[in-house]
């Protein structure tokens, strides 16, 4: 049977860490929906070119497409394949839907991690963060800095914060994730495979809690 896990938290959680030390210790197949989304329009396929239009003008992509997307990934994969999506869903809507495309692959969902992280500590991360214009390199100003103040370690290139990290924006984006996402809380919740997750541990705690739960506990758990 096909089996998929999902990663839900809010920004800066650490979605995407998480879900690359997990993949490296099991043989679930991280699915951005993000990246195939630019995949496909970079590779120029019909779904691509659909969510492009709706990008062109400025406009969310919708969930159909979205899911157009995800079903293309599931197509690829066999019968036991094992799918781990970061981020995705993000609405009862969205969730719905991939539980139907799911069914259709004879597969379902084991697990929703909620990574929980204090809401200071999640505006910290995201406030302090700067990236690099040249490489793309990221550094946190007190958790990951550069050796010289606003220059970057690898390239030299300058340092900046995304316009999505000030303060009031991030809290802005918190609000919104929130709203968001308590319907599919709930959701996950009556279905009994929701595992609220502390993810304001270090990265290889929290690994390794969700690993136990996956029933591959790390060596000294």
């Amino acid at each position: 049977m096909m089996q998929a896990i999902v990663l839900l938290g809010a920004p800066g959680a650490g979605k995407g860490t998480i879900a690359e030390g997990i993949k490296a210790a099991t043989a679930f197949v991280h699915v951005s929906t993000g990246d195939m989304l630019r995949a496909a329009v970079k590779a120029g396929r019909p779904v691509g070119l659909e969510a492009k239009s709706y990008m062109e003008k400025g406009e969310l992509v919708p969930d159909a497409v979205i899911v157009k997307i995800v079903t293309e990934r599931l197509d690829q994969g066999g019968p036991d394949a094992q799918y781990m999506f970061d981020g995705f869903p993000r609405t009862l809507e969205q969730a719905r839907m991939l539980d139907e495309v799911l069914v259709e692959h004879r597969g379902r969902i084991e697990h929703v991690f909620l990574l929980d992280v204090a809401r200071d500590v999640l505006v910290d991360r995201l406030a302090g963060r700067r990236v690099c214009r040249s490489c793309g390199a990221v550094y946190h100003v007190r958790n990951i800095p550069p050796k010289k103040a606003g220059v970057c370690d690898a390239c030299g290139g300058a340092l900046y914060q995304r316009p999505d990290d000030t303060e009031e924006t991030v809290l802005n984006r918190l609000e919104v994730f929130k709203r968001q996402t308590q319907s599919l809380i709930e959701y996950y919740e009556r279905r009994g495979v929701l595992a609220r997750i502390n993810a304001g541990q270090k990265r290889e705690v929290t690994q390794a809690d969700i690993l136990a739960i996956l029933g591959k506990p790390t060596v000294g758990r």
